[in-house]
């Protein structure tokens, strides 16, 4: 039964003539533990004894079958992995005594050629060659060669000497750039005070820059025409979601199927030492367990290091220092500080609604028609009707929205021209609710009226401006402020400055000393549902508190925007750009912002800067002046309001202000620095 025991054992057995004789023998020759034997000792009937020996020896039996039938597949798989060599021993023969190659051999030898002739370094040549003599020591079919052989290719595939040449004609630049990208004239500028530097000096790092803006704005877009205006291979890389560093520098050659990081691959798709390489969505890499991506990133985007990069897979040095990387993000605060410290950011604001209309115009529209194969024989947009699309169809700071409106007019004047209609089809301002529907986004607009505990105030996102109505009322109770209109802890706290402020001035104002305690204050932001914040409501509420105090009606047609404190003095706020184009849409002649913010207006249109009245402003006192009324409607013996508020001003006719001085417009220059937030005031 088992090769174990001896020949002698089963002729014993067999001689054996009494059954509990046997019994005692079989269990002493195989030697089951202690116990089962101790057990089978203790029983005195032979009947029963022999019945548990028939047990345990099916048991045994059981045991060696499985032992043989495991013995018998290593022999099959040892005989199958003997053959295998034997017959590639066989191969390798036939193929010398034919003179020929053999493949692997063959394989081997390509990689020793592409490695002599490729113009890797000297250090990285050194290692693949020792690599290579590993590969031909080991067996055809060894495991480890596939590896070995997959870390060559990478080696001898990168890209190690060839660069594309750069254009540094800077006329011809400046056109590429301006025939793709209307506006964007602080990055273009960027563009080619680099492409004069490089051609004073060709020892220049190239330059790492972050292109931060809103959705849709163009930053990926406009690395693709860099590169086309610099002569330069493009390649991206989108870093949104990425969680793991190994993502950045790849895995170690321990792992099964490990390969480099998604930086040398994107390399090796260049075929260039000097692309430009765009990271998208940098702000949009996350941490976990697998480590940090963005710390990855620091030898990448840091001019010291990268000319030796080192990738885990590869643990060889790479130079990137010639590559031109770009950044893009939609907000900059995610990023941590080490990594921001790398880039030079350049604000990319929304457009607006003139630069809209021109992209519609030189852009969208002749792409739009091209891809919806109609002809201009067949189509006619008009100006007005493109700008009616922006203002009532869109919000937004890019133009994706607006690209998709005019692809949606683009497919129903072609489903008119593909069921037979002959005629020129005329898409005027009128005509567009029938191509697109009711009016999708409403604007804010200024009051119809002067009136009491109503000021007007400016808001920002990253999609533009918009007025901001602030309204205050006063009711009998015990001095309670309530804020209503869903406001974030910042712009909570700039209604109790307010407050404070206005207590503070009782005398000036001519309240009662006390009024605070016989009444409750009600502030409110209209759109409930928007959540607010921000500081710069700040000397809004302040109007709105003080007219609804004072009975001094507000000027439907002034806006304001700024910070306050308990001195009553004006702080600069940012946005000021998309605040006054809001501004301007919604019919606001007199524009009130701190004094510091008036070198922003260099960003705004000309043209909207010869139509609007801009006060700068440096206390409350200098607000109060312009934004309200000289004369209360009425006063009573106190001078409180306690009922009333939002009174209309007794007369229509526009009441002198007084101008701040030095409320003079700068000249039109660079764009201003805006940060993509929640709802802003």
């Amino acid at each position: 039964m088992s090769h174990l025991l001896p020949d002698e054992a089963y002729i014993t057995a067999m001689n054996v003539d009494k059954p509990g004789w046997l019994a005692d023998f079989i269990v002493s020759s195989i030697e089951p533990p202690i116990a089962i034997r101790q057990e089978i000792l203790e029983v005195f009937d032979v009947e029963e004894r022999l019945h548990k020996v028939s047990i345990l020896l099916s048991k045994e039996l059981h045991i060696l079958e499985l032992e043989d039938q495991i013995h018998d597949q290593v022999l099959q798989e040892v005989d199958k992995t003997q053959r295998e060599y034997f017959l590639r021993e066989q191969l390798k023969a036939i193929h010398k005594e034919l003179g020929e190659i053999d493949p692997s051999m063959r394989e081997n030898q390509d990689l020793r050629e592409k490695i002599v002739t490729s113009a890797m370094p000297e250090e990285v040549r050194t290692r693949a060659n020792k690599e290579l003599e590993r590969l031909n020591a080991m067996p055809s079919i060894a495991p480890e060669g596939g590896v070995v052989r997959t870390y060559l290719d990478w080696l001898v595939n990168l890209p190690w000497s060839p660069a594309t040449v750069d254009r540094l004609d800077i006329p011809e630049a400046a056109t590429i750039l301006a025939e793709n990208h209307y506006g964007l004239e602080k990055v273009k500028e960027r563009i080619l005070e680099y492409i004069a530097v490089r051609k004073l000096s060709q020892t220049m790092r190239s330059p790492i820059l972050c292109f931060v803006g809103p959705p849709g704005v163009g930053k990926t877009s406009l690395g693709r025409s860099i590169a086309e205006a610099l002569n330069r291979t493009f390649v991206r890389l989108s870093l949104g979601g990425v969680h793991d560093e190994a993502e950045i520098r790849g895995h170690r050659r321990t792992y099964v199927g490990a390969l480099p990081g998604r930086i040398l691959q994107t390399m090796k798709t260049a075929g260039t030492t000097n692309p430009l390489f765009v990271l998208d969505e940098i702000d949009k890499i996350g941490a976990d367990f697998r480590g940090d991506p963005s710390a990855a990133l620091l030898e990448v985007l840091d001019p010291e290091q990268n000319y030796a990069f080192s990738d885990h897979y590869l643990e060889i040095p790479y130079d990137l220092s010639k590559v031109i990387f770009l950044t893009t993000a939609n907000v900059l605060h995610p990023i941590p500080p080490a990594l921001r410290d790398r880039l030079e950011v350049i604000e990319l604001p929304g457009y607006t609604e003139e630069e809209k209309l021109h992209i519609a115009r030189q852009f969208l529209i002749p792409k739009q028609m091209k891809e919806h194969g109609l002809k201009p024989s067949r189509i006619e947009i008009h100006t007005e009707a493109v700008r009616r699309i922006i203002r009532e169809y869109t919000f937004e700071a890019g133009v994706r929205n607006l690209e998709r409106e005019i692809a949606s007019v683009m497919r129903k004047v072609a489903r008119k021209v593909v069921e037979g209609r002959r005629t020129k089809t005329k898409v005027t301002a009128e005509r567009i609710p029938e191509y697109l529907g009711p009016q999708k986004q409403f604007y804010g607009q200024a009051e119809d009226e002067d009136e009491v505990g109503v000021a007007t105030g400016v808001a920002w996102t990253s999609a533009g401006g918009d007025l901001v109505t602030v309204e205050a009322t006063l009711l009998e109770g015990r001095g309670n402020l309530t804020l209503t209109g869903q406001l974030g802890d910042v712009m909570k706290e700039s209604a109790q400055a307010a407050l404070s402020y206005a207590r503070s001035r009782t005398g000036q104002f001519g309240l009662e000393t006390r009024f605070y305690e016989k009444y409750d204050i009600h502030l409110h932001l209209p759109a409930g549902s928007i959540p607010k914040d921000g500081p710069s409501a700040g000397i809004t509420m302040a109007v709105a508190l003080i007219s609804a105090l004072t009975k001094r009606a507000a000027h439907r047609d002034v806006a304001m925007t700024g910070e306050i404190t308990l001195r009553g003095r004006v702080l600069s706020i940012g946005g000021v750009k998309e605040k006054v184009l809001a501004a301007h849409r919604a019919g606001i002649t007199t524009f009130i912002l701190p004094k510091h913010n008036m070198k922003d207006l260099e960003d705004v249109p000309r043209e909207i800067l010869r139509e609007m009245r801009f006060v700068p402003v440096e206390r409350m006192d200098d607000v109060i002046a312009v934004a309200l009324h000289e004369a209360p409607l009425s006063v009573d013996i106190h001078g409180i309001v306690a009922q009333g508020n939002g009174e209309k001003a007794a007369q229509r006719k526009t009441v002198s202000r007084p101008l701040v001085k030095n409320a003079v417009l700068p000249p039109v220059g660079d764009r201003i620095r805006a940060r993509d937030t929640a709802t802003k005031s």
